[in-house]
């Protein structure tokens, strides 16, 4: 039966016996670690171009994990284990500078040098009765370093993993609670974000119960669409934040396919970091208003919710209508805003506000073409009239009782 491996690099008690030749063998080997691991360190600098252009640091990491390797497997020649403990052996604290110097493929071929030069001096090493046995154990001891290589790669991509999914957790809630822009753009870039402008938040309902691989599998189909995409679940509700977006209809009708049967809803387009959160918070208040309009498409901005975001409460939206709409009339002047209000109270009908107001009818279908081209929104249509109504009435209650407004409504 064979012993229990020894622990690494304490003293192993009770040696199995050896034949004289393998004691040979044995004795060389401990004889020559160091000019095998001088002799690696000129063969990977002579046949890996990359290793050359690594740091002095990183170099001295990787050197030192091939002369461990050569160290260990003259300890496992004398004592073939399992793997578990060649792990340790070889690459002892090296796994995290590791991964972050050089990619599992660059690892292996760092692996495959050191095989090759002890390999090639098997002849010097071993008596010709342990040859064979002695180039068998190098290629079985290549396999478990290999197999113990890849194992490190697996396990600090797991933690990168887990490191990146929490980063993400945090960045959503940042953007959410309009964190510091300075922290928040430090930790987008430790995540790898490369967008700089375009950002939009959309949000909906999350599947009940989201499978594993549901957020992964979100985030690579936001990649089609967006330069960069974060994914977040709180609650019942889905939350992706987009950078690098083109914004168009197909993209986000695509995109809304993601997120569980309900409205969805997108903020409005942020040119910048520091606009990201008022885009969040204006997708969230119209998602809670959403309701309200049945018919609503799926998705739908943000801003196309302005009447039920106000009636909702939504401070920020009575003040987009006010900005957006009701000072831009005021300011054109040349009837517009009469025009309108009586057009709108006298049930949209055009002869009727032009019998009001004492003017031809055409002059009312110009006018109100004026207030297409300054506001975005066409009282001819029934929704978009009904955002311009309301428009005129929260801006009529934010003005004061002699300001311009009182002009306008006498003018009317």
């Amino acid at each position: 039966m064979q012993p229990s491996p020894p622990a690494p690099g304490g003293a192993r008690k009770g040696r199995l016996s050896v034949s004289p030749a393998k004691a040979e063998t044995l004795k060389k080997l401990r004889s020559s670690v160091g000019q095998l691991s001088t002799t690696t360190t000129r063969e990977l600098e002579r046949s890996l171009p990359w290793y050359s252009r690594l740091s002095a640091d990183e170099r001295s990491a990787l050197g030192l994990v091939a002369q461990n390797g050569i160290a260990a497997f003259v300890t496992w020649y004398e004592r073939p284990s399992q793997p578990s403990w060649v792990l340790s052996d070889v690459f002892g604290n090296a796994p995290t500078e590791l991964t972050r110097s050089i990619s599992l493929q660059k690892a292996l071929q760092l692996i495959r040098i050191v095989v090759e030069v002890v390999e090639d001096q098997v002849p010097n090493l071993a008596l010709e009765e342990d040859q064979p046995a002695l180039r068998e154990a190098v290629l079985r001891y290549s396999r478990e370093v290999a197999f113990a290589a890849a194992d490190v790669y697996a396990r600090a991509a797991e933690t990168r993993g887990s490191w990146d999914t929490r980063l993400e957790a945090l960045i959503v809630d940042a953007i959410l609670r309009g964190e510091n822009t300075d922290a928040l753009r430090s930790r987008i870039a430790a995540l790898g974000w490369k967008a700089q402008e375009r950002f939009t938040v959309m949000v909906g309902s999350s599947p009940l119960e989201p499978s594993p691989s549901y957020v992964g599998e979100v985030r690579r189909i936001a990649g089609r669409y967006a330069q960069d995409a974060l994914v977040g679940i709180q609650g019942d509700r889905l939350i992706l934040i987009l950078g690098g977006i083109d914004e168009d209809e197909a993209a986000y009708a695509k995109l809304s396919e993601l997120f569980a049967p309900g409205p969805v809803v997108f903020g409005p387009q942020a040119e910048s970091l520091p606009e990201i959160s008022a885009s969040a918070q204006a997708a969230f208040a119209g998602l809670s208003a959403a309701r309200a309009w049945p018919n609503a498409p799926r998705p739908v901005a943000a801003d196309d919710l302005l009447p039920e975001r106000v009636v909702a409460g939504d401070d920020a939206a009575r003040r987009a209508l006010v900005q957006k709409i009701y000072r831009p009339l005021l300011a054109a002047s040349n009837g517009l805003i009469e025009t309108l209000g009586a057009y709108l109270e006298l049930g949209h009908s055009l002869e009727a506000t032009a019998r009001e107001l004492f003017v031809h009818a055409n002059t009312v279908r110009y006018r109100l073409r004026r207030v297409c081209d300054v506001t975005g929104w066409d009282p001819l249509l029934p929704r978009e009239a009904f955002v311009l109504q309301t428009a005129l009435v929260v801006g009529r209650l934010a003005a004061t009782p002699n300001g311009r407004e009182r002009a306008g409504r006498q003018g009317g």
